[in-house]
């Protein structure tokens, strides 16, 4: 039953932070490493399925970037309702945050269904053996979306609440049982790539489903209510710029790389899906930021915040060079798992020292994501997305195509996009103008 609680106003120590970090980190965690499995199944069927799920995988990121627009705008308002002592209302944001996710996702996977095949020709280049598989891998993953948005709405509204055991749950046993279908129906069962897409699937609607069943065991209203959902939209509209920002850029670095030839884009795939990775398991602090940032604005606790959001920033520097010193140990071996195709291989190698020098800015820069996000700044965070996009990754990616630069020129232009966005939410940390407290901001 839900219930209206005066929670403790948070502070900014390491084991507090830990304590909705970790649990963070396996959830963040599950779905990228699951792709990592999926990749190094398909890899091994030949150089076109590897190619197909570079193309295909990437638009499936798209729907996955617009869960993770609903599940971070949610996290922010149910996390202030929480700390303000109103944990109703906190669970009522992820009942219409889950009816806007329902929407969203049947809509993806509908357009998918009609347009899938024009939209892995148009990221190939044209028709042929890879556009044609990416597009079938694409109509059957893609039926997972409804059940991908809503544990992203899910997600959203118990991080706020500051559960972290239940999507822990919800998002790590159907990854698993996910990761075990799939070596079994691509090779097994014989369905090859469209194995890897029907595995897919069937995690992201089990998964939905559970955190669906969460909130109807809250007990709370669960019909739609317009006008909070139009709220929820209002401050999703930066967040959902900024995540247009990003997946116009790395879109574009994947037709890029599919214009070098199949083993250059196979070997992106590989390094895009390890950066994806290690991006979400350092998101875990930024979770954390969001929730106790969040909570602390929400109960009036501006100077807890901002030493929150210090410590924050500092320990995602720190786990950035942790991640940093294991890829550079990792570069003769890692590649290998994913290919036996040596060119794929040699290809990997050239994105692999931008990779590394990526950690230590990348861990400071997704942490101090989540202090704005947490904290409702997100109009900031959408203006700096799209100067960084626009002024720094696409004139660089679009570049190295001109001058032939290969991967080496998309991942030094990815490598800019991190280091413009470090350097812009140093500043506005520094700034303290984004410490408004209040239940919504």
């Amino acid at each position: 039953m839900s219930q209206t609680v005066a929670p403790a106003a948070p502070s900014a120590t390491a084991r507090r932070i830990a304590a909705l970090a970790l649990p963070a980190l396996v959830v963040l965690a599950a779905e990228p490493l699951y792709v990592l499995v999926d990749t190094a199944v398909v890899g091994h069927l030949g150089r076109v399925p590897l190619a197909a799920l570079a193309v295909g995988g990437t638009v499936l990121t798209l729907t996955a970037w617009l869960g993770t627009v609903v599940a971070y705008g949610t996290t922010g308002r149910s996390a202030r309702r929480f700390g303000a002592g109103d944990r109703a209302a906190a669970v009522a944001e992820g009942v219409q945050a889950s009816w806007l996710a329902l929407s969203v996702g049947v809509l993806v996977a509908l357009a998918i269904q009609v347009g899938g095949s024009w939209l892995a020709r148009t990221l190939v280049g044209g028709p042929g053996e890879v556009a044609d598989a990416a597009a079938t891998w694409l109509r059957i993953a893609a039926l997972g979306a409804p059940g991908l948005l809503l544990a992203a709405a899910g997600n959203g509204w118990l991080r706020g609440i500051q559960d972290t055991r239940r999507p822990l749950l919800f998002v790590l046993g159907p990854n698993l049982l996910s990761a075990l279908l799939c070596p079994l129906l691509v090779y097994p069962a014989g369905l090859g790539l469209a194995g890897s897409a029907v595995a897919n699937a069937v995690a992201q609607t089990i998964s939905g489903g559970l955190f669906a069943a969460a909130l109807v065991r809250e007990r709370v209203p669960l019909r739609p209510r317009p006008r909070l959902i139009g709220q929820q939209l209002a401050l999703s509209r930066d967040l959902l710029i900024r995540g247009v920002a990003f997946q116009a850029s790395f879109l574009s670095a994947t037709a890029v790389a599919a214009r070098f030839g199949a083993a250059a884009v196979g070997a992106h795939q590989i390094a895009v899906q390890l950066w994806f990775f290690t991006a979400l398991v350092l998101d875990a602090l930024a979770i954390a930021a969001q929730s106790l940032i969040g909570a602390a604005l929400g109960a009036g606790e501006a100077a807890a915040a901002r030493a929150l959001a210090r410590r924050i920033a500092l320990l995602g520097g720190l786990c950035g060079v942790a991640f940093a010193l294991l890829i550079a140990a990792g570069a003769g071996l890692v590649p290998s798992w994913f290919s036996s195709d040596p060119q794929v291989r040699e290809q990997a190698m050239v994105a692999w020292p931008w990779f590394v020098a990526l950690q230590p800015i990348g861990g400071v820069v997704f942490a101090l994501d989540g202090v704005l996000i947490g904290a409702g700044d997100v109009r900031y965070l959408r203006n700096l997305t799209i100067v960084a996009a626009l002024g720094g990754f696409l004139p660089a990616i679009w570049l190295a195509y001109g001058l032939d630069l290969g991967l080496g020129g998309i991942w030094a232009g990815l490598t800019l996009f991190v280091v413009l966005r470090l350097v812009a939410l140093l500043l506005r940390l520094r700034s303290g103008g984004w410490a408004v407290v209040g239940a919504v901001r």
